[in-house]
């Protein structure tokens, strides 16, 4: 009777358990934030992607995949918001920085690609090639607008004004 239990409670472990490793190889789909891209079989490298992109984490690429695809993959870069409204995306720069390391993780190669998101991406970006465990970093910043600049200093303001009233309250002016 106890080895018929240990058996079901088995069948009953896999039968639940089967489906879900099975979903987490299919390809496009997340698992752990792996994200395979390369189809199974195809010859593949495993690329990391982080910094300002929509999907951040480990890409499963196809051999000779370029830096545009892979930003493709990631789905982008992230969007940029103001408080209200969209930001102007004319005044946004785009970095793109790879970091390659060798065995002894010792820093080999790095590759840094600098654009305004109105210029057209550098030809180098299409040209470059990804190797397994290359991090790519990327970076969306902007110069600030007037808004920004009102946004730090009118709290700063807002205080000194309300201390200073709060002060002569107390005092019985």
């Amino acid at each position: 009777m106890d080895n018929k239990i240990k058996s079901i409670t088995l069948l009953i472990a896999i039968c639940v358990l089967s489906p879900l490793l099975l979903y987490a190889q299919l390809p496009g789909e997340v698992s752990g934030r792996y994200i395979r891209v390369a189809e199974i079989g195809q010859l593949a490298d495993s690329v990391n992607v982080w910094g300002d992109v929509t999907s951040s984490g480990r890409y499963i690429i196809p051999v000779g995949t370029s830096l545009p695809d892979l930003i493709s993959f990631s789905l982008g870069y992230r969007e940029l918001r103001g408080r209200d409204s969209d930001i102007n995306w004319s005044k946004t720069q785009i970095e793109v920085k790879v970091s390659r390391y060798d065995a002894r993780r010792k820093l080999v190669d790095i590759a840094l690609f600098r654009y305004r998101y109105q210029d057209p991406e550098p030809v180098e970006m299409f040209e470059f090639g990804l190797k397994n465990n290359d991090i790519v970093t990327l970076q969306v910043t902007r110069k600030p607008a007037f808004t920004d600049y009102v946004g730090v200093i009118a709290p700063v303001v807002s205080v000194l004004a309300t201390s200073i009233l709060l002060i002569q309250n107390l005092r019985g002016n």
